[in-house]
Order: structure tokens, then C-alpha cells, then sequence
């Protein structure tokens, strides 16, 4: 009875209790730490956090994982409250990569056995559409550049 009862009122706007929910997430992070002191300022700064389930860092790799009902955005600006530099992990497996010596991917600062992720930015600094894709496939000024023939 009780829940009918909310239900209507919550119906005829007399309440919003009911707010979307965050998706469980992990978030990755680079973030410069030196000594164990840091690793402490920006752990205690996460764990505090609303909707963070655990925290774990990598001192050696310069690597914090968060993972929990957060949102990534504000795991980046809660580290950089704490006077580090932060940004979204760039690196992925050695291993997923068509060229990891390429110019764009191979990166001196990444952990051994990762290169930098070019593909994640390629894809967010230029949007393909299937239009584009299809035009491509055929240019006047190149009759030979046809790849169906």
C-alpha cells in the first residue's frame, strides 16, 4: 500500500527521490608520484570520494586504478585537487596494436610492454562518418584509387 501510495506522489511531481544511477566503472589514471607520501595524498583524496569502491596504485608505473560508481572526469579533478598532474591512462598492451613502432605510438615514458593509444585519439580528435567512407572509395581526381575493381 505504502509503495502505491509514492508512486502516485512521486507521479504528480510532489517528489524526486529517484535520480539515474552511475554505471560501475573503472577508471585509469597517469599520475606522477615520487615518494609514498604522494601515493598517500592521492589515495586518501580517492578513497574519500563518493562511490569509489577501491583504489589501487602503481608507484613504479605512475598508474592509479578507481574503480566504482564514479564518473571519470571528476576522478581526474579530485587528483588534481591534490596539486598532481593527472590525465586518462594513454597506454594499451604492446600486444593490441597493428604498428607499435610507428611514430605516433611508440612513447619513451610508457611502462614496459605498453605504447600509447592512437587510436582513441584519432577517433575522438576526428569524427568518420559511413557517408565519408563510402565517398572515399572512389576519387575523380585518382581514377585508380577504386578499390572494389
Amino acid at each position: 500500500m505504502g509503495g502505491t501510495l509514492d508512486f502516485l506522489f512521486n507521479l504528480l511531481g510532489g517528489g524526486h527521490r529517484y535520480t539515474k544511477r552511475k554505471q560501475f566503472q573503472t577508471v585509469e589514471l597517469r599520475v606522477r608520484m615520487d615518494c609514498e607520501g604522494c601515493e598517500l595524498k592521492v589515495r586518501n583524496a580517492l578513497s574519500t570520494m563518493k562511490g569509489v569502491r577501491s583504489v589501487d596504485i602503481n608507484r613504479k608505473q605512475y598508474k592509479v586504478t578507481v574503480t566504482g560508481y564514479v564518473e571519470p572526469h571528476k576522478v581526474v579533478k579530485r587528483v588534481q585537487s591534490t596539486g598532481k598532474k593527472a590525465e586518462i591512462w594513454p597506454y594499451v598492451p604492446y600486444n593490441v596494436v597493428a604498428r607499435p613502432y610507428a611514430a605516433q605510438t611508440y612513447d619513451k615514458k610508457a611502462p614496459a610492454g605498453y605504447v600509447r593509444n592512437v587510436e582513441a585519439i584519432r577517433v575522438s580528435s576526428q569524427v568518420v562518418k559511413p557517408e565519408d567512407q563510402l565517398a572515399s572509395l572512389f576519387s575523380d581526381d585518382n581514377p585508380n584509387a577504386c578499390s572494389i575493381m
